[in-house]
């Protein structure tokens, strides 16, 4: 049985344990049309073999197999399914034009112990088409890694997932400095630091 809400394991990943396709059931779940399960199908299908297609790419090829089907529909049902195109030019350190920029706090610091400073980096692995990204929490000090997650999107849920793993493994460090990339920017991950107590430096890019 899928568990939606206390399972730590995504929907896409509990149904590929159980063995069924994430249209079957999200069709079960959510009373989706015959129509709608059958391009659903189709997208989850495409998906496994052209990772960086997006809703556009998608609602072409779907309209290739005789249906009349909107971009806007595909990708109303790619985004239920959980679908995100793994995009072609990785940016990883991309700052946010309205979000509040940190100072850097490292300068004159003698860092000499573990979880004193703690900090964050994204990455790219290149995969046969498209890129999925990295992100690592890591100890200043003695460089261990922390904590880790992969996403195919560049949004902050999988870096504050990835920093609320490690401060409940390791406590909370003094400060935590990045560079000023959007994901570690955002309310939610500056947030959480906040709530714990931790200082936010940061770099110039």
């Amino acid at each position: 049985m899928i568990d939606n809400v206390k399972s730590s394991l995504s929907i896409s990943s509990q149904c590929e344990l159980l063995g069924i396709s994430r249209s079957c059931y999200y069709y079960q779940e959510s009373g989706e049309s015959a129509l709608n399960l059958e391009l659903m199908r189709i997208i989850d299908k495409q998906f496994m073999a052209t990772p960086d297609f997006g809703s556009r790419q998608m609602a072409k090829l779907i309209r290739r197999y005789g249906y009349n089907v909107s971009r806007k529909r595909v990708s109303r049902l790619m985004k239920k399914m959980g679908i995100a195109a793994v995009y072609q030019k990785p940016k990883t350190s991309v700052p946010h034009p309205e979000h509040k920029t940190y100072p850097y706090l490292l300068r004159d610091i003698d860092i000499n112990r573990p979880n004193q400073v703690w900090c964050s980096d994204i990455t790219y692995i290149p995969m046969r088409r498209g890129f999925l990204y990295l992100v690592a929490i890591m100890d200043w000090y003695s460089r261990k890694v922390l904590s880790w997650r992969l996403s195919n999107s560049l949004d902050s849920d999988f870096c504050v997932a990835a920093l609320e793993e490690a401060l409940e493994k390791y406590g909370t460090p003094e400060i935590f400095n990045t560079d000023q990339g959007s994901q570690f920017t955002s309310y939610e991950f500056t947030q959480t630091l906040k709530d714990a107590g931790i200082k936010t430096g940061g770099t110039h890019l």
